[in-house]
């Protein structure tokens, strides 16, 4: 897999020489070393002179064995990496073969009694990556590099933790040498296993080394401490995300996309226990947090968990982008019975899954196919649930919709509005260019309303720093979230208080004010001058549309029709609950009016883009 390391190296540089002190793995295992061996070349091949050098490409030379680097020897590897002064602090890449490494070599200054006695040494932790990794997986381990870079040259300074490191390595491998020249089983080249085995055993480094190296090829979600005093946290979410959906790479600039995306009216998944949170946390986070988790309810929009938690919305933002990088979380709507769910298109469903064990498991009785089978096609959970039915299947009914979603076996579906005017022939009057010309330039002022959910809020790049939650509290709140008797909520959302940031673009709360005003205005008018105003909004083709629907008559409906169609809504870009939630309408009122200029106003459905971008199908 291109996500894993290959090896993790640690080169040392100062006035002695240089040196590769450790690397991790360092033995190929035994039953597949002979594999790997090339084959010597017999004397009595037959050569075919017809063959043209030219055209016959040489044979590719592989540094990768079993996902491990192989082949190039220790003094190589420390002359490679041994950098000068001038390359330190900064980013180093190189790529030998199929095997690409980066690292961020640190400068380490050691002090000495004066200004003239002090001396420098060069440490370099270095990653070998596939050669084909992508920018953003090399991206990331740069990132770490220089993050042990730092942590290393801190301990240096506060105890010269660093210094009596490398002391103890280079003391095993001289005591190693010594003792292989006496036994006159002398190597030229390198160190051998046994070496890195005393090293690995001796040194805290190498085992600090070495649990980084196994994180990142099982989970690939770092929280290890260096010396008993600095603690080292990273994620690599092309791997943490895979524990969820194995084989699909998600992308950090994927994850980034989709927290930019956030609105107040969206809510949040967690993927794992609440308790599991706890584990990879500094202190500093950890009372916020607590607060979101204590506040956390999958029928709560991130507004109203805001309220909950006394919180501001710019925090919860953050807190909810940190765990969906980390994969403790995902995005959804609030579950409410108009919600539409499909079978999302990477829905984990062969026959080698193992998931039909584990939702048998969670809920005896019920078969993952069976359930799953009602949202073959698009289905809203008020559609699988009758009025008669007890409020506890009801609540067994959203248990099982919120596992299918955390296990992204399900896509949610919202409903988007778009205005096409049907014309006749004789209903629009040829347009010459002149007119044709200022026409264009109305409709280009009329731009339709973005970023509804950002204005206003701007939401840091994601980075892989922890969150802080307290090492107590070790229950599981699942049983308090979801008890056997939860009902679903409905689509109203609260209202907003004047405590959270609305986030609606300062465009669009110009045309409020201005759609306030007109409405002023009209009220002062009878209905037939409220209607010709209103028809006014239009262009003319559009208003010879919509005057033809009966629904054109009444003043409030066309009121309605000529605000949202003004303020942007009505370009397939904007779901109804988005525009329920910006504009503080019911769904019923959206509904009828739709329904009333159902000639000119179109409904689809599909997914929300800020939720889609995670829902990527294998390759």
């Amino acid at each position: 897999m291109e996500v894993n390391p290959l090896s993790i190296i640690l080169v040392k540089s100062d006035s002695k020489g240089d040196r590769l002190l450790f690397r991790y793995p360092y033995n190929v295992p035994q039953q597949f070393q002979a594999s790997v061996l090339p084959a010597r070349k017999t004397p009595y091949s037959i050569v075919n002179s017809a063959d043209d050098i030219l055209q016959n490409a040489p044979p590719t030379v592989s540094n990768i064995c079993f996902d491990q680097l192989y082949g190039i020897s220790d003094e190589v590897l420390a002359t490679l990496f041994a950098v000068k002064s001038e390359l330190c602090n900064q980013k180093f890449e190189l790529k030998v073969n199929d095997v690409r490494f980066v690292s961020h070599p640190t400068l380490v200054k050691l002090d000495g009694d004066d200004q003239k006695s002090s001396s420098y040494f060069r440490i370099n932790v270095v990653f070998a990556l596939h050669a084909q990794a992508s920018y953003s997986v090399v991206k990331c381990y740069y990132e770490l590099s220089k993050r042990i870079g730092v942590a290393l040259l801190y301990e240096e300074k506060r105890a010269g933790y660093l210094s009596n490191e490398m002391k103890m390595m280079v003391s095993c491998m001289d005591e190693v040498a010594a003792a292989a020249q006496e036994h006159d089983h002398g190597t030229t080249s390198g160190p051998c296993g046994n070496v890195f085995d005393t090293i690995l055993r001796d040194c805290t480094l190498a085992q600090f080394i070495k649990t980084i190296y196994q994180d990142l090829s099982t989970t690939g979600l770092l929280n290890v401490t260096l010396n008993q005093s600095v603690t080292l946290s990273f994620c690599l979410p092309q791997k943490a995300h895979q524990f969820h959906k194995k084989g699909v790479v998600i992308e950090p600039e994927t994850i980034d996309r989709c927290l930019h995306a956030l609105k107040p009216y969206h809510g949040m998944l967690l993927l794992v226990d609440p308790s599991e949170l706890l584990d990879c946390v500094p202190p500093s986070g950890a009372r916020m947090l607590l607060q979101l988790i204590e506040a956390y309810n999958p029928l709560k929009s991130l507004q109203n968990m805001a309220s909950d938690a006394d919180l501001m919305i710019d925090h919860v933002y953050q807190l909810v982008g940190h765990l969906v990088y980390w994969a403790k979380a995902t995005i959804i709507y609030p579950l409410c019975e108009t919600n539409v769910y499909v079978i999302a298109p990477d829905a984990q469903l062969n026959i080698h899954s193992n998931l039909s064990e584990k939702f048998s498991t969670k809920f005896p009785g019920m078969s993952l196919f069976e359930v799953i089978s009602d949202f073959s096609l698009p289905t809203s959970i008020g559609h699988l649930t009758t009025p008669l039915q007890h409020p506890a299947r009801q609540g067994r009914l959203a248990q099982m919709v919120l596992w299918m979603l955390q296990h992204h076996l399900l896509m949610q579906l919202h409903t988007y509005v778009q205005f096409i005017a049907s014309y006749d022939e004789e209903d629009c009057v040829p347009i010459q260019n002149g007119n044709h010309d200022h026409m264009k330039d109305d409709h280009d002022e009329r731009q339709p309303i973005t970023n509804h959910g950002s204005g206003g809020c701007s939401l840091p790049a994601t980075t892989s720093q922890p969150l802080a939650v307290p090492a107590h509290r070790k229950h599981s709140l699942s049983e308090d979230l979801f008890p056997d008797s939860l009902t679903l909520a409905t689509s109203h959302t609260r209202p907003s208080s004047a405590s959270h940031r609305s986030n609606i673009s300062h465009s669009s709360v110009g045309q409020t004010a201005s759609s306030t005003d007109n409405d002023e205005s009209i009220a002062s008018m009878d209905d037939d001058d409220k209607i010709k105003r209103l028809l006014g909004a239009f262009p003319e083709c559009d208003r010879k549309a919509i005057s033809k629907i009966p629904a054109a008559t009444n003043p409030e409906d066309l009121a309605l029709m000529a605000r949202l169609w003004q303020a942007g809504y009505f370009k397939g870009e904007h779901h109804l609950e988005e525009i329920m939630y910006f504009e503080n309408l019911r769904r019923s009122q959206l509904l009828q009016l739709v329904d009333k200029f159902r000639d000119v106003l179109i409904i689809y459905e599909t997914e929300d883009p800020a939720i889609a971008s995670l829902y990527t199908v294998p390759q």
